[in-house]
């Protein structure tokens, strides 16, 4: 894992191997990336309380085009946050199973703050590459919702404002996640042949709920997305992703508090 002094430069991505590049995200592209709409929130947003957020997504270009995104308080006590998509794109990428998607990603320090990189598409088929809430600063949540697996990930250099490198397997049989280069969990469900889903990368904001809400002095978070590629397998390697067996790992499910 790699450090940053504060205001320091995110380090290069690694090259991806092994693939064909089918998808490198370019935030500030309209025709990649639709901003602050997501018919993963009711109605497409852009408020969604019932899932214990006090996001209002607004599209304006500071919020996320830059890959950093950001959420800031409004006097109303939601908070204007930065959320991109490619459903509704004029590219329209969706991701299919046996397709690896690589992220390098700078954890927010902030209470309150809930970033994700995730799937979706007709309400449902979402895979969760992670979620990161700061008031548990060393733990990551990994989740198929598709086939109901997760999987919380304790590890040394996942803190508040650390850089991670996250790669995520879309397997038919299983759905494999790595953290820096290592293996940290196989579910042993996968996404099964048909599954296809739209990319998501967004800056939530905890009502309380789950996760304690932001502190009352705090009036601005952000998290970065320094590189996003996908990459998808040719015909000898279609089921990408997919378990050998010997490592594969059955659903486990735990709790952040724990």
């Amino acid at each position: 894992m790699e450090e940053l002094a504060p205001g320091g430069q995110p380090p290069a991505p690694r090259r991806p191997t092994g693939s064909d590049v089918v998808f490198t995200a370019d935030f500030a592209s309209r025709t990649q990336w639709v901003a602050g709409r997501s018919w993963a929130y009711p109605d497409g947003g852009p408020v969604n309380p019932g899932d214990d957020k006090l996001d209002y997504l607004v599209p304006d270009a500071d919020h996320s085009r830059s890959g950093v995104f950001r959420a800031t308080r409004r006097p109303d006590g939601r908070w204007n946050t930065g959320l991109l998509t490619t459903e509704g794109s004029e590219e329209g990428f969706t991701v299919r199973p046996g397709d690896v998607l690589e992220a390098r990603v700078r954890l927010p320090r902030e209470i309150g703050a809930w970033p994700a990189i995730w799937t979706w598409r007709d309400g449902d088929q979402e895979i969760d590459v992670f979620e990161y809430h700061p008031d548990h600063p060393d733990l990551l949540e990994l989740t198929n919702h598709v086939r109901g697996a997760n999987r919380y990930v304790r590890d040394d250099a996942v803190r508040p404002g650390a850089w991670v490198d996250l790669r995520t397997e879309f397997g038919r049989r299983s759905v494999v996640w790595w953290l820096n280069g290592a293996r940290v969990f196989s579910d042993g469900r996968g996404v099964g042949r048909a599954w296809h889903a739209y990319l998501i990368v967004n800056l939530s904001v905890c009502a309380g709920r789950y996760h304690p809400p932001p502190e009352d002095g705090t009036t601005e978070m952000s998290f970065e997305v320094s590189s996003l590629v996908v990459r998808r397998p040719g015909a000898e390697g279609a089921d990408g992703g997919d378990d050998g067996g010997e490592h594969s790992e059955a659903a486990t499910v735990g709790s952040p508090a724990d």
